[in-house]
């Protein structure tokens, strides 16, 4: 693998063989040398858990970071993001990290099939695709139910500004789940269609496998909607109270890509709930990513060969 920009780009086969990996991980399978392999995070926009996430995973990797803040580096002078990608290889540096505000911001950088270019991790773009996360929540589902296929799945929120609601319904659809979204209407993408259908939040809520939470993205929406958003009619009409939290089935999850804003979109003593998943995601994320990362190294067969539980 050169480059991990959109999971949606990868075949069924990679992603699980991917999933495997970071499971692999997680249950202490030796991790390679990999002698002086170089990275930087160039992180754009703010970000806790994924610049962290990433950060812990290229140490268990055992590879040498570079650290560079993209608010002091030559970005600010006016220097491409291709120029800086290039200066970043030139010096020795073999894959970059980056989040950036702008949507498929890998899309040129791809096409120039550069030999001066690095390896390109997308940390986020946008509303876009949000790829390690969506690993991430994949290797939650298949850790719990050891499948996609069939598995009813409901995403529910802020879908229109989330790259983690786009990245996540196409891809579900793919490995076969059946997913349906809830949510302000004002919020639902028409192209969302093509992968499950729209439903009111507690239609048929006793038979799904995983509730996929979203976080209302206040930065991205407008001054008039802030205005008018009311954190208490959001949550009764689209939170997770506890009520319908009875209505879920015993083997039922609830996941959320966090940061959650407790009351909001769940009641903040579901967070810790027995069938919440919000932190073993945030877990499972660091093992996600050392995958995504060694997978730039490895080749398919490589990947296939790997002793998994």
């Amino acid at each position: 693998m050169q480059n991990f920009v959109n999971i949606n780009d990868l075949e069924k086969h990679e992603i699980i063989g991917l999933i495997k990996r970071g499971l692999a991980f997680k249950a202490g399978t030796s991790v390679p040398t990999v002698a002086q392999h170089m990275v930087a995070n160039l992180f754009f926009e703010n970000s806790t858990r994924t610049n962290v996430s990433f950060q812990v995973a290229e140490q268990k990797l055992g590879w040498q970071q570079v650290r560079l803040d993209p608010d002091t580096s030559s970005t600010q002078k006016g220097e491409s993001l291709s120029d800086t990608l290039k200066t970043l290889k030139a010096v020795g540096v073999d894959t970059v990290v980056i989040r950036h505000a702008l949507n498929d911001w890998y899309r040129p950088l791809i096409d120039e099939q550069s030999d001066l270019m690095p390896h390109l991790v997308n940390a986020g773009d946008g509303n876009g695709q949000h790829p390690s996360q969506s690993l991430l929540d994949l290797m939650t589902i298949y850790e719990t139910f050891g499948h996609f296929e069939g598995l009813k799945i409901r995403i529910i929120g802020d879908l229109a500004h989330s790259r983690v609601a786009r990245s996540n319904a196409e891809v579900l659809h793919q490995l076969g789940a059946a997913v349906s979204f809830s949510g302000p209407q004002a919020w639902y993408p028409d192209d969302f269609n093509q992968f499950g259908q729209y439903t009111d939040f507690e239609t048929d809520l006793e038979t799904l496998d995983v509730i996929m939470l979203l976080r209302v993205q206040h930065e991205r929406i407008s001054s008039v909607e802030n205005a008018n958003f009311s954190l208490v009619d959001y949550h009764q009409t689209y939170g997770l109270t506890k009520a319908r939290y009875e209505l879920l089935k015993a083997q039922a999850i609830i996941m959320h890509p966090a940061p959650v804003n407790r009351g909001v979109e769940i009641d903040t003593d579901l967070v810790e709930a027995p069938k919440s998943r919000i932190f073993a995601q945030m877990t499972n994320g660091v093992y996600a990513r050392m995958a995504i990362l060694d997978a730039l190294d490895l080749t398919t067969s490589n990947l296939n060969t790997i002793n998994l539980k």
